[in-house]
């Protein structure tokens, strides 16, 4: 048999969180063949020997005919230009990690590491929300914010691979203290984490509001964002109206991006967008006002991200099944 062309091989993509590590067996047209996974071990050197077992796991009931390109990894945090090292971690005590040659030590195959939201940015480009168009800004709603871009169909990475770092655009000068050591970040008023602790400021302040909200939580600290989500897709008026503030900020900040980067297409996934049109909408209202002369300029079409969690691990299959630095098919 010949060797498969880019355009028919598969990828192996590989998630790793805090929590779980999940990687897939991803065939060329985006689809999931197989998935597994396993605990994120409490030893971050422990990680790359879980990758190759999950790798092992995917590819033991395959035949000799299955040509998988390559181990794409998605990881949050910096990773080098290099795609093999991951500078800082937030939630891994990993500094300067070289993650790909720790990979690369128990599997056959070739491994690209890329961060977590810029995987999923080229998923969704490729297979979801922007496969129509060449210039996506993804926008991901989560505990905090992350994104990703994709300029004429190539993934835009910078000059260090550190782009698209956009939860922390600073929107409120001498707001809000921020993980990153800055104050008034984008993330600190537009994430499933504002969300959070604004919820809990209206039950703390006995808010009548409140009352559907707390007898779902018990007390305060109890609160998820799940359940403003949920409640609000209920109709309960605070958490309609948290969603709301939530959506204003992001259509702000995605006003300002949309100044510099010009997409065609704006994706929003994460979380916090399970809310659907509930965060939509004023994201879409908040993003028309604050446009710099939008009057005057074709104005980006909003969408929801369409896969889901699944789109990181997508997202680096794909980027290890074709070679680096190329225009996706080719």
């Amino acid at each position: 048999m010949s060797p498969a062309t880019a355009s028919e091989r598969h990828g192996i993509g590989v998630d790793i969180g805090a929590t779980k590590i999940a990687a897939g067996l991803v065939s060329a047209d985006g689809r999931i063949v197989r998935a597994v996974s396993e605990p994120t071990p409490d030893d971050s050197a422990g990680i790359a020997a879980v990758v190759g077992t999950l790798v092992e796991r995917l590819l033991a009931d395959e035949t000799g005919d299955l040509d998988v390109g390559g181990i794409g990894i998605g990881a949050a945090g910096f990773i080098d230009v290099d795609r093999a090292t991951v500078r800082f971690a937030p939630n891994i005590d990993w500094r300067d990690e070289p993650l790909a040659e720790a990979v690369a030590k128990h599997v056959d195959l070739p491994v690209v590491v890329e961060n977590d939201a810029n995987a999923a940015a080229w998923g969704e480009y490729r297979f979801g929300a922007g496969e129509d168009t060449d210039d996506l800004l993804f926008v991901t709603v989560g505990t905090g914010i992350g994104g990703g871009i994709v300029h004429r169909g190539m993934l835009f990475r910078g000059g260090f691979g550190a782009a698209a770092e956009i939860g922390h655009l600073r929107l409120v000068p001498g707001g809000r203290l921020c993980g990153c050591g800055q104050r008034g970040c984008f993330e600190q008023y537009a994430s499933g984490r504002s969300l959070v602790r604004d919820a809990r400021a209206r039950v703390e302040a006995a808010d009548p509001q409140a009352e559907p909200l707390l007898s779902v939580a018990g007390d305060a600290e109890a609160i998820t964002g799940p359940m403003v989500t949920g409640l609000a897709q209920k109709s309960d008026p605070m958490c309609v109206d948290l969603l709301h503030d939530v959506g204003q900020w992001l259509g702000e900040g995605i006003a300002s991006l949309a100044a510099v980067l010009d997409p065609t297409v704006i994706a929003i996934g994460g979380g916090v967008a399970e809310a659907g049109e509930l965060l939509l909408g004023p994201v879409r209202e908040a993003f028309e006002t604050h446009l710099p002369a939008a009057g005057h300029r074709i104005v980006a079409e909003l969408r929801l991200a369409a896969l889901g969690n699944e789109a990181g691990l997508i997202g680096a299959a794909d980027l290890a099944r074709t070679e680096p630095g190329t225009p996706a098919g080719s």
